[in-house]
């Protein structure tokens, strides 16, 4: 089986090799995405611009499961608020450095995703998305009685901190910076695990899982794989969340969470690399900016979703990508 596996991998893996012009075009997005991160905070917010970095890294975690991997999962919210509980924790009572809890945090979630993960994968198509939505379900109960997350109050105050003991994060231009390198270095790993024999084989199995089995290849290994990875990235957005905004809180791992960083990776364009990021930059802004309407805000991103899937089923990116006849 595994001589099989080693001898079909190669026509899976360059069944859609990357062409020299998409990889011209793709380094031009990353250019520039690193001049607007840069430029950015000039002209916007920080806090507005960390809230849609940290929710954009969420999305394109997800995504990497759904867009590349096939497997809709409605759990995503656990990895994320855990990491964010065990992240402000870690820095509020056990004096954590900020990179060391978020650090905390996202090894927390890789390791609820190794669990999870494992439990779920044995099922297939809505069979494993009830069973992650279930998980999420026992996470969210757990975090409302367990002592150190705080129950409904949350773990609030926490501390920044001084990045490796040195740097302090109490200006929000410098905590910034941070973010922007952990949003950009995840970006960069994701670039990199679609684009590998790795990525590949994902997706030769999700878009025809039997032919991946016929040929040898480890379909629940590969799909076990890619949860695990989505899962600690997910953690990573969600523990740097809860240093810049310095609360981790019961919405982070509540069921509407994980409703919310699907909504992000539809909008912005499912199965895109900078897809999610878009869909996040809506979805934050629409929340930030119609607070005033307040329960209207729900209903006006209901009608933002309905459009899309009516009009440009392959979001926003997805739109643009079409139009320009290039992968984005």
């Amino acid at each position: 089986m595994a001589d099989s596996a080693t001898l079909d991998a190669a026509p899976i893996a360059a069944a859609r090799p990357e062409s020299r012009d998409d990889r011209a075009l793709h380094r031009k997005v990353f250019i520039g995405i690193a001049v607007l991160l840069v430029l950015a905070p000039l002209v916007l917010y920080p806090v507005y611009l960390m809230k849609v970095l940290c929710f954009g890294l969420f999305a394109l975690a997800f995504n990497l499961l759904l867009g590349y991997g096939g497997l809709l999962s409605f759990g995503h919210a656990a990895y994320f608020g855990m990491a964010s509980y065990i992240s402000a924790y870690g820095a509020k009572t056990l004096g954590f450095t900020p990179e060391v809890a978020i650090l905390a945090g996202t090894v927390t979630a890789a390791i609820l995703g190794l669990i999870f993960g494992a439990l779920a994968i044995r099922r297939q198509g809505i069979y494993f998305s009830m069973i992650t939505l279930a998980l999420a379900q026992m996470a969210f109960f757990f975090s409302l009685q367990a002592k150190f997350t705080g129950g409904e109050d949350g773990i609030q105050a926490v501390p920044r901190g001084d990045l490796f003991g040195v740097i302090s994060l109490a200006d929000d231009r410098v905590m910034y910076a941070l973010v922007a390198v952990v949003f950009f270095g995840g970006l960069l790993l994701i670039y990199r695990i679609i684009h590998s024999p790795f990525g590949q084989v994902l997706k030769a199995i999700r878009d025809n899982e039997n032919r991946a089995v016929s040929l040898g290849y480890r379909v629940n290994q590969y799909k076990l794989a890619v949860f695990v990875l989505s899962a600690t990235l997910a953690g990573l957005a969600g523990a740097t969340k809860a240093i810049v905004f310095q609360l981790a809180s019961l919405t982070d791992v509540h069921w509407s969470m994980s409703g919310e960083v699907v909504l992000m990776t539809l909008v912005g364009g499912m199965g895109t690399v900078f897809g999610p990021i878009v869909g996040a930059l809506v979805i934050v802004t629409m929340e930030t900016y119609l607070a005033q309407f307040g329960a209207w805000v729900t209903i006006i991103q209901g009608c933002v979703f309905v459009l899309c899937v009516l009009l440009f089923r392959e979001g926003i990116v997805g739109l643009v990508a079409r139009l320009i006849r290039k992968p984005l």
